[in-house]
């Protein structure tokens, strides 16, 4: 079958999640093929498998800062202008709306039903007569923006929104809409898509919404991260207005929630995901968690070595970032070194991948307030008063000389430890787990769901708590080793590659069974042509000659 992958600017994965694990699935996939759609940003400039064919957004392959040329500066005539107007009034007002009380469920869908109602039409003007970026910044929807925000019901922040408020806000809405305006309208594009197939909610499955409004095409949605939360975690935002700041969070709750609501199914990558959709909207019964797939044969030397490891080392490895909380780390340490003195610390940074942004200046400064916190905590100790002193906590890199690989870096822990105050899901974690290491966590994001019992966890933001738990596991060897063994089993069951293309292949083919076939002639005839006919070999048994009789038992 042909799948349209719709993706982040080449990169469907956010920063901190599970790599590039769209490749693995397309080339896990192989007899599928895969059109590839940058929604956001340029497509990948790496090579793709075989069965990938990137499809460019516009005449130069991406998404345009501006609007695009032809599309924005096209007047709309008189009736297209009220059509404009009608249907931006429905999307502006269920943006503006106040949300009703939780015992009236009709009423809190009357927002939500608006705002789809008005993208849908917005839909239809531009395919049939194109011209939307540049209505979208016109006049008319400043006016209709302000209309909505004072109207009767509307938000109390939204209300208070001046000039430079709705200006600003209909430049973003321009952006998140686009897709509604480029190319994607006709067979050869979304329209021979089997199924679309979108790595997060909101904007980036927008094409996934045309596909299933014009040629019926199902919606996947796959999510390892929730990108509404981002929005609202997002620190660049935090110059804006009250009223712009609650403009936007609409806009793409609004977004995520159609999403929710109009796909086939959703497959979150854990619970944390999962509770973000069930509270926008999906519904329980089109949900289903899917954990990522990741490699876990780079780590299997290391996993069947149950000797390895320094029995007082503790390892911490991810991106330096004030979210992995390593200030509360360090005064752990402290305290577990006051009671266990031959106890190391490793913190092992991670360099950034491909698609992610350099490390700035905040990572730096945070990183070196880190380095400063330990030179006070722990002073170099020497042996003797003629011997260099050394730090118990070492700073290292990925790749250095003293961490050159992930597996030399595992392989030396005794404990994995994880001080996080904010996660998703966490791969170091699962890493840890492939390597037989005993690990101990902050109840964070997806921790739980992905320890099941095989390690300890402990209140974030607790270095008591850290440090009791680290001490309890340097202390029983034969407790570390246990866990340790569990948690590679459990890792091996529930986040390998394997099963991630197992569930998927299976998700497709039942998704595609279900979905009406499109004939050029116009009827929809259900079941036409069934999945297994997008897959090569033979389905059926093959005929065996009355001569023969039926073959032995």
């Amino acid at each position: 079958m042909r799948i349209g992958l719709l993706t982040e600017g080449g990169h469907p994965c956010a920063a901190g999640d599970t790599g590039a694990w769209w490749q693995r699935l397309v080339r896990g996939l192989a007899p599928h093929d895969f059109d590839l759609y940058a929604v956001g940003g340029p497509l990948p400039t790496a090579p793709l498998p075989p069965n990938t064919r990137p499809v460019p957004a516009t005449g130069q392959g991406a998404l345009p800062a501006g609007p695009p040329e032809r599309a924005g500066r096209r007047a709309y005539g008189r009736r297209d202008r009220r059509r404009f107007a009608e249907g931006f009034h429905a999307l502006a007002t269920g943006l503006a709306a106040e949300g009703a009380p939780a015992d009236d469920p009709a009423a809190c869908d009357a927002p939500a039903q608006a705002f789809a109602a008005g993208l849908g039409a917005l839909a239809d003007l531009a395919r049939e007569s194109g011209g939307l970026p540049g209505a979208l910044r016109s006049d008319d929807a400043v006016r209709l923006l302000e209309a909505a925000c004072r109207a009767p019901g509307a938000r109390r922040a939204a209300a208070a929104a001046g000039l430079r408020d709705h200006l600003a806000f209909a430049d973003h809405l321009e952006r998140a809409l686009r897709p509604l305006s480029l190319g994607w309208y006709d067979e050869t594009a979304l329209g021979a898509a089997d199924l679309c197939h979108a790595t997060a909610g909101g904007p980036v499955a927008l094409p996934g919404l045309l596909a299933k409004r014009f040629f019926g095409t199902p919606l996947l949605v796959t999510e390892y991260g929730v990108g509404l939360r981002s929005h609202y975690l997002d620190a660049g935002t935090g110059d804006h207005s009250t009223a712009l700041r609650t403009l936007l969070a609409a806009l793409h709750g609004r977004l995520a929630g159609e999403t929710y609501r109009q796909a086939a199914l959703l497959t979150p990558g854990n619970a944390h995901a999962r509770r973000w959709q069930e509270r926008l909207g999906a519904d329980r019964d089109r949900v289903r968690t899917v954990h990522p797939g990741m490699p876990a044969e780079r780590f299997a030397e290391v996993g069947e070595d149950e000797g390895s490891g320094e029995p007082g080392t503790l390892v911490w490895i991810g991106r330096v970032e004030p979210a992995k909380d390593l200030v509360a780390l360090l005064h752990a340490f402290a305290e577990l070194r006051a009671r266990r003195p031959d106890t190391r610390l490793r913190i092992v940074s991670v360099p950034a991948e491909a698609g992610e942004a350099e490390p700035g200046p905040d990572h730096c400064a945070y990183l070196a307030q880190c380095a400063a916190l330990a030179a006070q905590l722990f002073p170099d100790e020497a042996a003797g008063a003629h011997a260099v002193g050394e730090n118990p906590v070492s700073f290292e890199e990925l790749g250095g000389p003293e961490a050159p690989t992930l597996e030399d870096v595992y392989g030396s822990a005794a404990v994995v430890v994880l001080s996080s105050t904010v996660e998703g899901f966490p791969a170091s974690l699962v890493e840890a787990m492939f390597c037989a290491r005993a690990t101990v966590s902050t109840d964070v994001g997806a921790v739980v769901e992905i320890i099941g019992g095989t390690g300890l966890v402990v209140p974030p933001r607790n270095p008591r708590a850290l440090a009791d738990a680290c001490l309890a596991l340097l202390r029983d060897p034969e407790r570390r080793h246990r866990l340790g063994a569990a948690a590679r089993a459990r890792a091996l069951e529930l986040f390998t590659v394997d099963q991630n293309l197992a569930a998927f292949r299976g998700i497709y083919l039942e998704l595609l069974s279900h979905a009406p076939v499109r004939h050029r002639a116009g009827s929809d005839v259900p079941f036409a042509h069934p999945a297994e006919a997008h897959l090569p070999g033979s389905w059926a048994p093959k005929a065996v000659p009355a001569s023969t009789g039926a073959p032995d038992a």
